[in-house]
């Protein structure tokens, strides 16, 4: 999949913007608040619908505007075109995307239609934040892959919301009466999300591993498992076992909504006993354990943007990320660093062709290597 062109309008700090991208690499230089990230931002907006960093849709209108637009022109491994525009007005927080012209009826049938892979510095939250986090990782992750999945979660989530507006009803008889139906409908979903997250996650391990290895030249050791209460018990018997704990506490406490993510550097917990130099190789290995996963179930190579990723990173795994990222399984790349000879020198060294954009207060201008 490849973007070729990506028009913007009040976006973030960004007024206006007409760009054409290189099927190959795309790099893109300027400033720490240039407006960078608010291009990766823009392209992963038309993937996901959503902010890749958790912000509100109104959070990414630009100052003193209401609305933005984003549209985006794409060619698929197929050489068949397609195009793809969100809007976002603030008024009435209505939130409109269109695929081909033609308006989705929930933003939810466009997941997975555009595949994508971000590896950016919030990433480090997968690390050192709570579980949901990582619980919500795992749905952007599946979600682009597996209808079913995303069905499943969006009802989950739905009706546990409801369930614990009904715990704190003070009436004990209405109650009991209605969570036996909210039960059965959170018992059939969450078994539906558990048994999926345990099959992908299965699957990214063996391609973790290996990326690893690699980024770390043979170093060290990681493993990634997966934690969750359903795996031990039966949901029925969880949630009959802590009904009386939920009436207490006026709130689900078992749950596909408290599973986890157990990640370790050798046979110790990666956030205490891993430096700042494993953790984000861990991370970008996962990510491109992803970019895998995706490429092979689509049948897709997954547009791959790589924001800041140099950051905390040596010499020797900057270039063996670059000479994994260089190989035939990857396709169109957005790359981009403040450190303008450093993005250069490396990009240098593939010897892939790329295009080159300078970024200056959410104004982007193309421009040849030897002029950033």
């Amino acid at each position: 999949m490849h973007l070729d062109r990506l028009n913007i309008l009040n976006f973030k700090n960004i007024t206006e913007a007409n760009i054409e991208f290189s099927r190959s690499i795309n790099a893109l230089v300027g400033l720490n608040g240039a407006g960078k990230t608010n291009i990766i931002e823009a392209v992963y907006y038309l993937s996901m619908c959503k902010s890749s960093m958790g912000l509100s849709d109104r959070g990414s209108v630009r100052h003193n505007s209401d609305f933005f637009v984003l549209e985006g022109g794409y060619t698929d491994g197929r050489e068949r075109n397609c195009s793809v525009t969100c809007t976002y007005t603030a008024k009435g927080s209505r939130k409109v995307l269109k695929y081909n012209g033609k308006e989705c009826e929930r933003l939810s049938e466009h997941v997975g239609r555009i595949p994508i892979v971000i590896v950016s510095p919030a990433d480090a939250f997968l690390v050192s934040d709570a579980a949901d986090e990582r619980r919500r990782y795992l749905n952007a992750f599946i979600s682009q892959l597996d209808t079913e999945y995303l069905k499943a979660i969006i009802h989950y989530n739905s009706v546990l919301a409801e369930r614990n507006k009904l715990l704190k009803n003070s009436d004990p008889r209405i109650v009991n009466e209605l969570l036996d139906t909210y039960d059965m409908q959170l018992i059939a979903h969450g078994e539906v999300v558990n048994a999926k997250r345990r099959e992908y996650i299965e699957m990214l391990i063996p391609s973790l591993e290996k990326y690893y290895r690699t980024l770390c030249d043979d170093r060290e050791e990681v493993s990634l498992t997966y934690s969750s209460e359903l795996n031990e018990r039966p949901f029925e018997e969880l949630l009959a076992g802590a009904r009386q704990r939920d009436s207490i506490c006026q709130f689900t406490t078992t749950g596909v909504h408290r599973d986890d993510m157990v990640m370790r550097i050798g046979d110790l917990p990666l956030k205490k006993y891993g430096s700042q130099g494993q953790q984000k190789s861990f991370l970008i290995a996962l990510k491109l354990a992803q970019y895998d996963i995706v490429r092979r179930v689509t049948g897709e190579k997954p547009i791959l943007l790589l924001d800041d990723v140099f950051d905390k990173l040596d010499s020797g795994r900057v270039a063996r990320l670059m000479d994994i990222v260089n190989g035939e399984e990857f396709g169109q790349i957005f790359v981009s660093d403040c450190n303008l000879r450093r993005l250069v020198d490396i990009l240098d060294r593939t010897g892939r062709e790329y295009a080159a954009y300078h970024i200056d207060c959410g104004n982007i201008t193309k421009t040849s290597s030897d002029k950033l």
